[in-house]
């Protein structure tokens, strides 16, 4: 048996080490997914393929992020590049990305409903709340879910509306739940929109600090006010059927540094049908 010499283990041992000190959680992802990264001390950003995304120092002062894979994001092999605070490039890893097969969804809305639109002021406070990215962290894991019940709409699922495609796709899922069923935070965080809506009806967000964010939608009545720290657990408001929406139900979503995410990959829940309802030209006529 040939000999290790001590100075060679002593290497080896070190750059184990170093590799130990860069992650890129899971190693095979589905578009629409997260990627929990970890860097040394050094680094600032991760970069794939042109989307860059920032770290942030923990507790330990271990940099951390959140990377969110995009629904338009093409399968195969994609480089995670750790980057320092010039730039540079100081390692890398290897990551897949999956198809996704999400399938499609036939919502079926009355006239009323198909006219209807957001404001302004709806559009503006949401594309303000997906773009802020604050430095303090409050979420834990695990997340905990904002109501009891099966899925009505899964995410990612291409949306129909009375047959016709509408070239959009469920942001988020859809939980079946009775009228005036209390909802939960997913984590702690910051209550950063608490309105109605015209679109998404009775509205929650919460930003729970480095890129991570929570929506509820079409609440009978939201129980949150802007500014207000929340935990995970306290009642943000109550399930209910406005904006557009064709029955009680509670859609919800996560983003992460402004992009959809699945909550899927976060907790675990049911569909309420079965898988075929919801594969490439499926047909679910009901949403919520």
């Amino acid at each position: 048996m040939k000999r290790v010499s001590g100075s060679w283990l002593l290497a080896f041992l070190a750059a184990g080490a170093v590799c130990q000190e860069f992650s890129a959680t899971p190693q095979s992802v589905r578009p629409g997914e997260t990627l929990k990264v970890q860097g040394d001390k050094s680094v600032k950003q991760i970069r794939i393929g042109e989307q860059t995304e920032p770290l942030f120092a923990q507790t330990d002062g271990t940099p951390f992020g959140l990377f969110p894979v995009r629904m338009k994001e093409h399968v195969g092999k994609h480089e995670v590049q750790f980057l320092d605070e010039t730039g540079t490039v100081v390692h890398t890893l290897t990551v897949v990305v999956r198809p996704a097969h999400y399938g499609a969804q036939n919502v079926v809305l009355s006239r009323a409903l198909v006219q209807l639109h957001s404001s302004a002021e709806e559009r503006e406070t949401m594309d303000a709340f997906q773009k802020r990215i604050s430095a303090v962290r409050y979420w834990e894991e695990p997340l905990g879910l904002p109501v009891e019940g099966c899925m009505t709409s899964l995410f990612g699922v291409e949306r129909l509306h009375n047959g016709k495609p509408t070239g959009d796709y469920h942001g988020g899922v859809d939980q079946r739940a009775a009228a005036g069923t209390p909802i939960r935070a997913v984590a702690g965080g910051v209550v950063q929109v608490a309105r109605q809506f015209e679109l998404r009806g009775g509205t929650a967000a919460i930003d729970h600090g480095q890129g991570f964010e929570s929506v509820y939608l079409h609440m009978s009545r939201v129980a949150a006010t802007e500014g207000a720290i929340v935990k995970k657990g306290d009642i943000i408001g109550y399930v209910g059927s406005t904006g557009r929406s064709t029955a009680p139900h509670l859609h919800w979503a996560l983003y992460v540094d402004g992009q959809p995410v699945n909550p899927e990959q976060w907790v675990s829940m049911k569909p309420c049908a079965s898988p075929t309802a919801q594969r490439p030209n499926g047909n679910a006529t009901k949403h919520g």
